[in-house]
C-alpha cells in the first residue's frame, strides 16, 4: 500500500497520474489502431466502427460504476487503516464483476443490431458497426475483470500494474490488428471483424498477464477463497457511490449517440469525420481524466484518515493540473488538427468535417477539466450523485437546444459544435458549485475530535 495521507499531493497527483495515462492511452488505443486500418476498407467500415464505439463507452461506463465505488471504498477503509474492511469490499467487487460479465455478453448481443439501425447514416455502417461490437464483446465483459483488480490497487496507491497489463496488450492488439483485419501473412482478411475479435484476444491475454500481479493484492485486502456470498450492506455503499458515477458514463453515451443521430442526415462523410475527431480528443484529453482518477484515491485516503486540510488542497491542486493540461490540448487542436485527423482518412470532406470539430469543440476541454476534479472529489467524498446532476444539466442545455435547432431551416453542423462549448461551460460552473457545498457539508464533522463525531 502507498499511504497518501502524508507527502505532497501534488507529486502523489502526478505520480499516480503518469501511469494512469500511460494505460488510458493505450486502452484508448485499441480503437484508434482499429480505425487505422478499417480505413483501408472504406468510409462506411470506419463510420461503423466509430460508431460502435458508443457501446464501448457504455462497458466503459459499467465498468466505472465498479471501480468507482470500489477505489473510494477501499481509499477510505486503507486511510483509516482497516484492512478487514477493504477486503470485504474487493470480494464484493469482485462477485458484481463477475455477475457484469455475463450481463455485458447477453444484453451486447441482444440490443447491439437494433442500437447502430438507430444511429447508422445508411445499412452498410449499420452492418459494420453491428459486426465490430459483436466480435468485440468478449474483450469487452473482460474489462469488468481488469477493472476490479485495477481499482484495488489504485486506492491503495498502486497504479503499475495496470499500465503494464494495457500496454502490453495493446502491443498486441497492434500485432494482431493488421494480420486479422487486412490478412497480412495470411491472405485471409476479416475486415471488421477481425478489428473485433484482435480487441477480444488482446483483452484475454491481458486478463491472463494481471493473473502474476494478484499475489500484490495480499499486503491490500484479502483474497477470497472461492466466490464470496452477497453482503447487502457493501454492495448497497458501493452501488451507491458507482451507480451515479455509471450514469454520469452513460450521459457521455447518450450525448454522443445524440450527436451522431443529429448528424446522420449528412451523411457517411460527417459520421466518420466526427468519429475520427472524437477518438483524437478522447486521447488528448487523457492526461486530465487521470488527474482526475488519482484524485478519488488521493483525496479518499485523507477523507477516511481525518485530515481535511488534504482534501481541500487535493482538489486545489487537481484544478490546477487540470487547467495547465488543458491548455496545451486546446493549443494543440487549434494548430495541428489536420496532422491526426490525417492519418485516419483521405476523404476531404470527412478530413473538413473533423478538423472544424477539433477547432471548435477542443475549447471544450478547459470546462471538461473543471468536471473531471470535481467527479473525482465527489468519488473521494463518497456522494456521487451531484456529479450526476452535473451530468444531467448537459442534457438540458445540449440536447434539448440542438433538437430544436435541427428541426429549423438553415440547420449546419457548426450550430452543434457550437452549442456543445456552451453546455460544457456551464456544467463547469455547476459542478464548481455543487463541489464547494458537498465538501462543506462533509469536510465540517473530520475537523472535530473523532470522539466527539463517535460520541
Amino acid at each position: 500500500m502507498r499511504d497518501l495521507t502524508h507527502g505532497s499531493i501534488r507529486g502523489h497527483l502526478i505520480a499516480m497520474a503518469i501511469p494512469i495515462t500511460v494505460s488510458m492511452l493505450v486502452q484508448t488505443l485499441y480503437l484508434m489502431v482499429d480505425l487505422y486500418f478499417v480505413s483501408g476498407i472504406g468510409k462506411e467500415a470506419v463510420a461503423g466502427v466509430a460508431a460502435a464505439g458508443n457501446v464501448t463507452m457504455l462497458v466503459m461506463a459499467l465498468t466505472q460504476m465498479l471501480g468507482v465505488g470500489t477505489v473510494s471504498l477501499v481509499a477510505q477503509a486503507l486511510g483509516a487503516r482497516d484492512q478487514a474492511r477493504a477486503s470485504r469490499v474487493f470480494q464484493q467487487s469482485l462477485l458484481l464483476g463477475l455477475a457484469c460479465v455475463a450481463a455485458t455478453i447477453v444484453l451486447g448481443v441482444v440490443f447491439t443490431p437494433a442500437y447502430m439501425r438507430g444511429v447508422a447514416a445508411d445499412a452498410a455502417i449499420t452492418q459494420a458497426g453491428s459486426t465490430f461490437v459483436l466480435w468485440s464483446l468478449p474483450g469487452l465483459a473482460l474489462q469488468f475483470v481488469l477493472a476490479v483488480v485495477g481499482s484495488v490497487l489504485r486506492g491503495a496507491g498502486i497504479t503499475k500494474p495496470a499500465m503494464v497489463v494495457q500496454v502490453a496488450t495493446v502491443g498486441l492488439n497492434i500485432v494482431l490488428a493488421p494480420i486479422l483485419i487486412a490478412g497480412w501473412g495470411t491472405g485471409h482478411p476479416l475486415g471488421v471483424a477481425g478489428a473485433g475479435l484482435a480487441t477480444s484476444l488482446s483483452v484475454a491475454a491481458g486478463v491472463l498477464l494481471l493473473a502474476r500481479y494478484l499475489r500484490q493484492l495480499g499486503d491490500v485486502v484479502a483474497r477470497p477463497r472461492g466466490l464470496p456470498r452477497p453482503d447487502r450492506e457493501v454492495l448497497g455503499r458501493m452501488l451507491g457511490i458507482g451507480l451515479p458515477a455509471g450514469g454520469e458514463f452513460i450521459i457521455m453515451v447518450l450525448l454522443n449517440s445524440a450527436n451522431y443521430w443529429l448528424i446522420r442526415g449528412f451523411g457517411a462523410d460527417a459520421q466518420a469525420g466526427f468519429g475520427i475527431a472524437a477518438r483524437v480528443m478522447q486521447a488528448l484529453a487523457m492526461p486530465s481524466l487521470a488527474i482526475s482518477f488519482a484524485i478519488p484515491a488521493i483525496a479518499g485516503q485523507n477523507f477516511g484518515g481525518r485530515r481535511p486540510e488534504r482534501v481541500t488542497e487535493t482538489l486545489k491542486q487537481g484544478l490546477a493540473l487540470e487547467l495547465v493540461l488543458m491548455a496545451v490540448v486546446v493549443a494543440l487542436c487549434q494548430l495541428w488538427a489536420p496532422v491526426p485527423v490525417s492519418w485516419f482518412t483521405s476523404d476531404a470532406r470527412a478530413v473538413a468535417v473533423a478538423v472544424t470539430i477539433l477547432h471548435v469543440v477542443s475549447w471544450n476541454f478547459f470546462g471538461a477539466g473543471i468536471v473531471f476534479a470535481c467527479s473525482g472529489m465527489f468519488q473521494a467524498m463518497g456522494n456521487t450523485l451531484p456529479a450526476l446532476a452535473s451530468s444531467m444539466t448537459r442534457l438540458l442545455t445540449f440536447v434539448l437546444p440542438a433538437l430544436w435547432a435541427s428541426q429549423r431551416a438553415g440547420f449546419q453542423l457548426l450550430d452543434v459544435w457550437h452549442l456543445s462549448v456552451a453546455s460544457v461551460f456551464l456544467q463547469a460552473i455547476v459542478s464548481l458549485a455543487l463541489v464547494r457545498r458537498q465538501m462543506g457539508l462533509r469536510l465540517a464533522p473530520l475537523r472535530l475530535p473523532a470522539a466527539a463525531v463517535e460520541g
